[in-house]
């Protein structure tokens, strides 16, 4: 009884055994011709994978430059990590901020110079300045100065009051919004200029190479559009603009009011009355003398022509006989 028990649990491991083999071996030639399937679609697939992910790369940078969830989307369509942009590195609001003073002063140089110490004292610059002369007396400066943003109001009020103050504008704006929108573009175009020069390092046919040139070229010369309005947007709200003009007074006259017309007022006045009308006098006459002149000369010939036809229309009158003497 027990042998025949012992026989039928050996028969049924035996089987059990040969079914695993089975299974073992099917599962082997399943995963082989699933490898050869794979390896056959590789090799002919081989020569447009880098062509097919330069088009993806490309598509994916149809959208525009500073949304960054519309470029993100094609990154994770292709496996890769989603890359953001970093957020901005300046903190708070930016502004630019400009003002223009006019300014009487007793001397402009001196108050120019004045005014060129007092903004290199707060850390600015000079950025224009013009001084000419009016007349024998006066001059006249133009400064166009660029001052710190945490300097502005105190560098301002020095300069109205150097002198009396004949006009002040000032203008704030604020480009917080413009300097991070920059900021964000300049990121994301970053990444698509590096995604574009990894694809340029795996390409292996000369098309593909081309393309990926032309591609770069485009992106790099954003990028430096980019790059330049945002070094515009740190200058001008890093430093504060000032326009300042210089300018001194009339000579006041002996007296401090003015004198009463007198003899000599008088006389002078008449004197450049008279030489005004005799110079119009003269131009008059300048401009009439040739007509004068061709009807003067008119007059003449006609005058010539009318003595000859009277001399030749009219006889000559006969002499009159001597008279006989009577006779005696």
């Amino acid at each position: 009884m027990n042998s025949d028990t012992d026989h039928r649990f050996r028969h049924r491991r035996s089987r059990l055994r040969a079914a695993l083999a089975a299974g073992a071996l099917g599962a082997v030639l399943l995963v082989g011709g699933c490898s050869g399937a794979d390896s056959a679609s590789d090799a002919g697939a081989g020569s447009n994978g880098l062509k097919a992910s330069a088009e993806r790369g490309i598509v994916g940078e149809q959208y525009a430059p500073g949304d960054a969830a519309a470029s993100a989307a094609p990154e994770a369509a292709k496996g890769g990590e989603r890359q953001k942009a970093p957020k901005p590195g300046a903190a708070g609001t930016h502004v630019i901020r400009t003002a223009e003073l006019s300014v009487e002063v007793r001397s402009a140089p001196k108050a120019a110079a004045a005014a060129r110490s007092t903004v290199e004292a707060s850390g600015g610059l000079v950025a224009t300045e013009t001084t000419e002369r009016v007349d024998d007396e006066h001059e006249f400066s133009h400064l166009v100065l660029r001052v710190p943003q945490d300097s502005f109001q105190e560098v301002l009020g020095k300069l109205a009051g150097s002198g009396k103050l004949l006009s002040r504008s000032s203008n704030a704006k604020d480009v917080t919004d413009q300097v991070v929108d920059v900021e964000s573009r300049i990121a994301t175009q970053r990444a698509s200029v590096k995604r574009v020069r990894e694809l340029m390092d795996r390409a292996e046919r000369i098309t593909d190479v081309v393309t990926l040139e032309g591609e770069l070229s485009s992106r790099q010369a954003d990028l430096e559009s980019l790059l330049a309005q945002q070094s515009s947007l740190k200058d001008r709200t890093t430093l504060a603009t000032i326009t300042l003009d210089l300018s001194e007074p009339d000579a006041p006259r002996q007296g401090g009011k003015d004198d009463d017309p007198g003899f000599l007022d008088a006389l002078g006045g008449g004197w450049d009355a008279f030489v005004t009308m005799f110079r119009w006098i003269a131009v008059a006459l300048g401009a009439s003398a040739p007509f004068l002149v061709t009807a003067a000369l008119l007059l003449v010939v006609s005058r010539v022509l009318r003595a000859r036809r009277t001399g030749r229309g009219v006889p000559e009158a006969p002499k009159p006989e001597p008279e006989a003497a009577p006779a005696p």
